[in-house]
């Protein structure tokens, strides 16, 4: 998707269309082909490398949790993965969601799963922008990240793609690009610090899970932001219903339940969830 791309560089518009915009057309057009031409370089002398990884596990919702086991007997809980649920009013009969809601009940009885995936096209990334900013490219070393973005992006697409056939409802999509942008397909990829689940502090769970630095390099800070930058993680969910929702302001009822299901303070919940509390902690 090359949209994000131009918009790196403050022009507001939609790939193909953007190239012949009245306005920004010609500027969009030369960032284009400065684009191209620095992409065909670094896939000829490999001066980036991706690397990715994924699982699927046993999962089952326990509440707002999602417990993953080690097998199918589902006896021996691996890992849990915890979500928040809406809490504003809602329209008419439009439910409060939660990411939970997407995974079957351990109650049911019904076996279900979940996948988890990190992948990252930043390797040699920081390497790359000290050549050009060394010789005083900062220009180059700019489009360099941009371009790191979008192929770390189009990585995560790719690998939901393969995924999707892997667990045997995607493969007769017959999905173009633009269908794919336009995310017409079956399942969501919610990655943690987004709306749907804004908690950064669950990609700590994802990284145990995967093993995430020692099978791609990547790494996790203590603010939880991903290195290298041009990195995606997150989380497959299958169900036919599940959707992207934005979770909105929580109150402090969930704020005290949800820092018990984490084992976390509720001052650390507050400082983590900050935007999203319908309260101020300070009073």
């Amino acid at each position: 998707d090359w949209s994000p791309f131009f918009h790196t560089w403050g022009l507001k518009g939609v790939y193909p269309r953007i190239l012949d915009h009245p306005d920004c057309g010609p500027q969009a057009q030369q960032l284009f082909a400065d684009a191209t031409t620095l992409l065909d370089r670094i896939v000829r002398e490999d001066l980036l490398t991706a690397r990715g990884v994924y699982g699927f596990f046993p999962a089952n919702a326990v509440g707002d949790d999602v417990e993953l086991y080690t097998d199918a007997g589902r006896s021996t809980v691996l890992a849990t993965f915890h979500f928040l649920r809406q809490q504003a009013h809602r329209e008419g009969s439009e439910p409060c969601r939660s990411l939970a809601d997407f995974i079957a009940p351990r109650e049911t009885g019904l076996p279900d799963h979940l996948g988890v995936f990190a992948v990252t096209a930043g390797i040699g990334l920081k390497e790359l922008c000290e050549r050009f900013r060394a010789g005083h490219d900062d220009y180059s070393a700019i489009m360099a990240e941009a371009l790191a973005d979008r192929l770390a992006e189009a990585f995560a697409e790719c690998l939901h793609k393969q995924v999707r056939c892997q667990w045997g409802y995607g493969c007769g999509e017959g999905l173009s690009n633009e269908d794919l942008i336009q995310e017409k397909y079956r399942g969501i990829r919610p990655a943690p610090g987004y709306p749907a689940c804004p908690d950064h502090t669950e990609k700590g769970t994802l990284w145990r899970l995967l093993d995430v630095e020692k099978n791609t390099g990547m790494r996790i800070t203590e603010s939880f932001a991903m290195w290298p930058g041009s990195s995606v993680s997150g989380l497959y969910f299958a169900h036919p219903e599940s959707r992207y929702f934005n979770l909105g302001k929580i109150g402090r009822d969930q704020v005290a339940d949800y820092q018990k299901r984490k084992g976390m303070t509720t001052a650390e919940v507050e400082r983590w969830l900050g935007p999203y509390l319908n309260y101020d902690p300070s009073e």
